[in-house]
């Protein structure tokens, strides 16, 4: 077998600056920041309107902007549990049969660039692109915090929403990653876009049904088996893991995330917050599971993709 010649990332700068150029500039993705930037502004201009009858004596008041909702807008975090594996999914499902499709692979990798290389240049685009997306809203909810409220947010408040904007970001890139794998497994881009929103769908609706059914089937009705076992299945779901660890850093006063004994909470203070630092511990085993999943995932992709005949 032959070895590379040269460096292993030779015209990785190349790829990773084509690629942001085609996601920033594309249709697709100013639609979808036209779309998320109002609809998150509409949920937090209704979040401020709702925290300004409340008595200034709340020191995470700027969390509130994230998770306050009022019909019929829903909070904030909920766009973003909606729109950001839209995004992801729209970005990826055709990063590599798009190239296909257009003839456009072969002269690619006739130049002195490997398959891998292409691969990590698209996915590092993606990554950037989102990247900057999301720290545009987020400087908007931080902006809206002092416009609307006149209340400086305090350091703590800075980190924990630092933490939120990089599980955002995380989740975006979990389901991108998921449609380039569909964009490689499938020839046909409407394929691995329906594929791909299939599998989003499966997972944010209707997996929650089905993991308490098999929990209620064999832990039986009510059972703390089953209550237990429901919250291990669900959180096979992306969907869930975003939701539960956005909830326990975004609101301090969240002291678990899964099934509680009472012998559990005696002694604890009710309502009052966790420091930052636990809040960080209790989330961990989330962020590990993103980190996994995409790990997972891209690798799953890089093995089909390297195995893959791209003569036309």
């Amino acid at each position: 077998m032959k070895q590379r010649e040269g460096s292993a990332l030779t015209g990785l700068n190349v790829v990773f600056h084509k690629e942001l150029q085609d996601f920033t500039g594309s249709v697709r993705m100013v639609v979808l920041t036209i779309l998320i930037l109002l609809t998150a502004g509409a949920s937090m201009y209704v979040a401020a309107q709702t925290l300004r009858s409340i008595t200034g004596e709340d020191t995470f008041m700027l969390l509130g902007l994230f998770t306050i909702s009022k019909d019929p807008i829903p909070s904030f975090l909920s766009f973003m549990s909606f729109l950001v594996p839209l995004t992801g999914i729209a970005l990826g499902f055709d990063t590599i049969n798009g190239e296909f499709q257009n003839r456009t692979l072969g002269r690619i990798l006739s130049q002195p660039i490997y398959r891998d290389v292409l691969m990590f240049g698209k996915a590092l685009g993606a990554l950037v692109a989102m990247a900057i997306v999301l720290l545009a809203l987020w400087l908007l909810v931080i902006g809206s915090a002092m416009l609307f409220l006149g209340v400086p947010p305090s350091g703590e408040q800075i980190a924990r929403a630092l933490v939120f904007y990089v599980i955002t970001l995380l989740y975006g890139v979990q389901w991108f990653v998921i449609a380039m794998l569909c964009s490689i497994i499938f020839r046909q881009s409407a394929t691995s876009a329906l594929v791909a929103i299939a599998i989003w769908l499966f997972s944010m609706i209707f997996w929650p049904m089905i993991s308490q059914l098999i929990s209620i089937g064999i832990g039986g009705d009510g059972s703390f088996l089953a209550a237990k076992l429901n919250v291990v299945l669900s959180r096979i779901s992306p969907y869930t893991l975003y939701s539960e660890s956005s909830i326990a850093i975004l609101n301090p006063s969240t002291r678990s995330l899964g099934v509680v004994l009472f012998s559990q909470i005696q002694g604890a203070m009710l309502g009052s917050p966790l420091p930052f630092g636990q809040s960080l511990l209790l989330i961990w085993p989330q962020m590990t599971s993103f980190f996994a999943s995409i790990l997972l995932f891209f690798t799953g992709g890089y093995v089909l993709f390297q195995r893959r005949e791209i003569r036309m």
